[in-house]
């Protein structure tokens, strides 16, 4: 399969103090990564690109454990988790869902068997598209606590022929969660659900 060809990274981190209620003991911390890489398959439709998402695994990897020394080096901070893909209008959707797979295992492996599904989106853009990541909590996908999300992009891509994949890691609840429903110490069932 084609070598991935990195033009740029970006780390974006948010520190929410409080949103509109009580200011909180800590803050949550909201970190996304975004690597901009060259679309091999932009401009045409190929049958077969599977394979391609075992050349993305070592940059899945590397972004993960970049994100968790960002963090301060402690897996066990994460609480909750999300991934998506914005694909340059040479591309097409299927170009995005190559990143479930790499982006998805890198951060369980990087947390040391996170449990729950990763969350994600994925869509085609142009220069400065958008893209609102969906998280929910690492071990289990029902507590409603952590359903969160976080706005991620770069000003310069992807360019038509390239594809941005995102990362999204986060340090607990939402600030003011009061909604009811499993709560992260209540985590009892080990499936990834519940």
């Amino acid at each position: 399969m084609p070598e991935v060809i990195l033009r740029k990274q970006a780390l974006i981190r948010e520190e929410v103090f409080h949103e509109g209620g009580p200011r909180a003991a800590r803050p949550l911390v909201r970190l996304a990564m975004i690597s901009v890489i060259a679309n091999p398959f932009a401009g045409r439709y190929e049958p077969d690109i599977a394979g391609f998402m075992d050349d993305l695994k070592p940059l899945g990897l590397a972004m993960a454990q970049r994100m968790v020394a960002e963090l301060g080096g402690d897996p066990a901070v994460v609480q909750g988790y999300g991934k998506g893909a914005i694909i340059g209008s040479a591309g097409e959707i299927e170009h995005g869902a190559l990143w479930h797979a790499p982006g998805g295992y890198a951060m369980r492996e990087a947390l040391g068997g996170a449990l729950a599904i990763v969350p994600s989106t994925k869509k085609v853009g142009g220069v400065g598209a958008r893209l609102d990541v969906p998280v929910t909590h690492v071990d289990a996908s029902y507590v409603r606590s952590h359903f969160d999300g976080m706005e991620v992009g770069v000003p310069d891509g992807p360019k038509a022929d390239e594809m941005a994949l995102v990362l999204v890691m986060t340090t607990g609840a939402r600030v003011h969660a009061r909604v009811g429903g499993l709560q992260a110490d209540q985590i009892s069932v080990r499936d990834g659900l519940r």
